[in-house]
């Protein structure tokens, strides 16, 4: 009897690459290029502002060990650019292998990007590797919320096993900004009990600003956080916040008016409340 290839009846893997890029005409932000494959798409709704906004989407609705995304995202000088997601991004258990997603952005002179993902949901047993990657200008704005759910505590859901890695490297004029590494591996339901990790709780984001507006903006952000379990910090022309919550609907309740200060005063994109 013939045997048959190891591979051939290897599980079918999402694969996605997107990519968008900006340019400035006529005061408005216009689109030089669109890229998409596989499970990347990138729909741009109609606004009535002089900004782009632009919405991910993964048509195969979350990802597994294996499955690999990459965006990139370049927003032209004096180009203003908004980018979120269509959902909550869900990792699932993985069987083997480890999803991938990755993402560079670079923001041109007097260009600003702001990087408003919704949150991913980690399932137990998942395994998620993340990358974000940025080039800034000395003029450029940016403007990034990553925030994480392990598990759905209205759907009784925990994660007690899985893998969790994110990695940001954040450049200006070529100069590393910002770098910071997260692992959570192995006993995670153990680990984030850990009062000096998350002390117990399951719903966490990390928001960065670089911008002309960092010092007007902190004691905003610090007035919004009052009475929360997050925090605020800025040095060398950036602020960091962290935000904890006991679940995704008290972790949003925080993260939407903070982000409307670091936005000053805009409101998340409009995909958030659908």
């Amino acid at each position: 009897m013939q045997q048959q290839p190891a591979d051939r009846y290897a599980p079918q893997r999402a694969r996605g690459k997107g990519r968008l890029v900006t340019k400035a005409f006529g005061g408005r932000t216009r689109l030089a290029e669109l890229f998409q494959e596989g499970c990347a798409k990138i729909r741009l709704p109609e606004t009535f502002s002089p900004e782009m906004e632009a919405i991910l989407i993964n048509t195969s609705g979350g990802l597994t060990g294996g499955d690999v995304i990459e965006w990139s995202v370049a927003a032209a000088a004096s180009t203003r650019l908004s980018v979120t997601t269509q959902a909550n991004e869900k990792i699932y258990k993985a069987s083997a292998d480890t999803a991938s997603v990755s993402t560079r952005i670079s923001v041109g002179p007097s260009a600003s990007v702001h990087w408003l993902p919704q949150e991913t949901i980690l399932f137990d047993q998942a395994s998620l590797t993340r990358r974000l990657d940025v080039e800034l200008s000395d003029t450029s704005e940016f403007l990034a919320v990553e925030a994480v759910l392990l598990g759905r505590k209205a759907m009784g859901e925990a994660v007690a096993n899985g893998t969790f890695r994110d990695r940001w490297r954040i450049r200006r004029d070529g100069q590393l900004l910002h770098a910071e590494d997260m692992k959570l591996e192995g006993e995670i339901e153990r680990l984030t009990r850990a009062t000096a990790v998350l002390s117990g709780q399951v719903a966490f984001a990390t928001l960065f600003y670089a911008g002309p507006l960092t010092d007007a903006l902190l004691p905003k952000l610090r007035a919004c956080l009052e009475g929360t379990a997050g925090g605020a910090s800025t040095w060398n022309g950036k602020i960091i916040a962290r935000l904890v919550a006991a679940d995704g609907y008290a972790l949003r309740k925080i993260l939407t008016p903070v982000i409307s200060v670091l936005r000053n005063g805009a409101p998340v994109p409009k995909v958030w409340n659908i």
